[in-house]
């Protein structure tokens, strides 16, 4: 699922007209960027947390030449499923 197909389910389940489900999860996933890009953890209780986490610094191989190169330290998102979400997928 991409965001434009996510918007019309948006739609479509809650009742809201398109624009306005398009800014609703423009503004959720605005808010999650912001809120992680300030260091907060996003725990949406049984669903997902979310975290940003350092990564440091790491030697690594280029998979064509072989040759070692040296991959920078950056931020990342850990992604942690709850367990509502888990049953759901899990579902048989």
């Amino acid at each position: 699922m991409n965001k434009k197909e996510l918007i019309k389910s948006v739609a479509q389940t809650s009742g809201l007209s398109t624009t306005d489900a398009a800014k609703a999860v423009t503004a959720m996933i605005d808010t999650i960027s912001d809120t992680l890009h300030a260091g907060e953890e996003v725990n949406l209780v049984g669903f997902l947390k979310l975290a940003r986490r350092r990564r440091d610094a790491r030697t690594g191989r280029n998979p064509k030449t072989g040759t070692e190169i040296t991959i920078p330290a950056a931020w990342v998102v850990k992604v942690t499923v709850g367990k509502l979400l888990k049953e759901k997928v899990n579902q048989g």
